[in-house]
């Protein structure tokens, strides 16, 4: 007989599994009352304004706002096909994305984040050896060139499946001439474009795909075509160019915690801190090693429009709200942060981790940077994985330019990754994106 409904583990309950003294049609009346309960407060909710599509798909119209200042590419990877949505001028068009295949989304995020952890671990076995220490040293060196080595050819492959046909779709096809940052409050003659990745793919860096060894004009890369973002949903790039209704003074929070025990010490934050009290002097406080403490960070967020983090960072894929910054005496969780919800323009991480909890991973993957532009914080800059070398003071130092502009914050950062791609591994700059309008 078939059962009417779940075990613990999951499984089909067969009326068999009762006691012989349940009464079964009283189980069966009570599940009806609690659904007919159910339908009565989601109704209740839906009168309230505001609330009228709670639990509802948005209607379309309420999206097609989100391309008001530049299209938005939502890429929908699923087992039976792929395409990009292309929200543009006030409509929805469908590029397909024939090349490109959740399988083989799922091997090469996998693949690169085993590169990434590996790469890690045996930087951490050299510095512990010591740095004169010849075989360490040659192990983290091979893992490091296997790792670029793959982000090389991961950039190829999205810019053939994903990157090219969304940019050739929308004309975007050459390199725009001037600079890519505003000039005296006017307008950036480069476009903008979001990416709105699903799945795995919001793994892997979209902004930086393409080859970027070839040579001549317009090279055929993202960077070189538009200035990109990214948004978890529709909704929420919509939601993130309102008017921040009670928004904290224009300061900036700045929290420095260069060493946290079992973990390797971060390089640049102390210069970090000081460029960023030296530009904000009188607007800005500062939280600094064992005075980075949950409880101080917590106290000050409210007070601040701005926080700047420069701390190992968590990000636990299969439960993001779990993942959060290392501070002083423990992590701070995105949890905890979305507890208190967030009134802040802009947010900078200036290192994370991304810790896959082993290859098996949830089908949608939340990164610490989307984490926290959920919990109410309007422009995200954070890293797709850690950076242990200089490349965060400089990618900070190009963005908190004065006077300082959140709004032209993805600029500065589009403008500082085009200048450090000439010269540092593709590892080095990848990472770094922003998130919001």
């Amino acid at each position: 007989m078939d059962g009417i409904g779940q075990s613990a583990k999951g499984g089909r309950v067969a009326i068999s599994e009762f006691p012989e003294d349940t009464d079964v049609s009283r189980l069966v009346d009570r599940r009806m009352a609690l659904t007919r309960e159910w339908d009565t407060l989601v109704e209740q909710v839906r009168a309230l304004p505001g609330f009228e599509d709670f639990l509802r798909p948005p209607p379309l119209e309420k999206l097609l706002p989100a391309s008001a200042n530049g299209p938005v590419a939502v890429i929908n990877v699923s087992q039976w096909r792929c395409d990009a949505l292309l929200v543009v001028d006030g409509a929805v068009r469908t590029c397909p994305l024939p090349d490109l295949t959740a399988a083989d989304v799922e091997q090469k995020t996998l693949a690169y984040l085993a590169a990434l952890e590996l790469t890690g671990q045996r930087r951490a076995a050299w510095r512990q050896a010591g740095e004169q220490d010849d075989e360490t040293k040659a192990a983290f060196t091979e893992a490091e060139e296997h790792a670029e080595a793959m982000l090389r050819a991961i950039l190829r492959w999205l810019w053939r499946t994903v990157t090219e046909p969304v940019l050739t779709a929308l004309g975007f096809v050459s390199t725009p001439s001037g600079p890519p940052v505003p000039r005296n409050g006017g307008k950036s003659a480069w476009p903008r474009l979001w990416w709105c990745p699903t799945g795995l793919l919001t793994l892997l860096p979209l902004h930086a795909a393409g080859d970027h060894l070839a040579d001549g004009p317009d090279r055929p890369t993202v960077l070189d075509r538009v200035v990109s973002s990214y948004t978890p949903t529709l909704r929420a790039l919509i939601q993130a160019r309102e008017q921040l209704p009670d928004a904290p003074p224009s300061r900036l929070l700045v929290v420095t915690v260069p060493e946290a025990d079992g973990e390797e010490p971060l390089p640049g934050v102390e210069q970090e801190r000081e460029m960023l009290i030296r530009r904000f002097d009188g607007r800005c406080t500062p939280l600094h090693g064992s005075d980075a403490t949950k409880e101080q960070v917590i106290a000050q967020l409210p007070q601040h429009r701005w926080v700047h983090f420069s701390c190992h960072g968590y990000q636990l894929l299969n439960d993001p709200s779990r993942g959060g910054v290392r501070l002083a005496d423990e992590t701070l969780t995105i949890a905890e942060l979305s507890a208190r919800e967030q009134q802040g323009e802009f947010a900078f991480l200036s290192a994370c981790k991304t810790a896959t909890g082993g290859t098996d991973l949830a089908d949608e993957a939340i990164t610490l940077a989307a984490a926290l532009h959920y919990t109410g914080y309007r422009h995200v800059i954070g890293t797709l994985w850690t950076v242990f070398t200089d490349s965060a003071t400089e990618v900070a130092a190009a963005v908190y330019a004065q006077p300082f502009d959140p709004a032209a914050a993805v600029y500065r950062l589009h403008e500082v990754l085009s200048t450090m791609r000439e010269r540092e591994p593709l590892t080095v700059w990848t990472p770094f994106s922003h998130l919001g309008p």
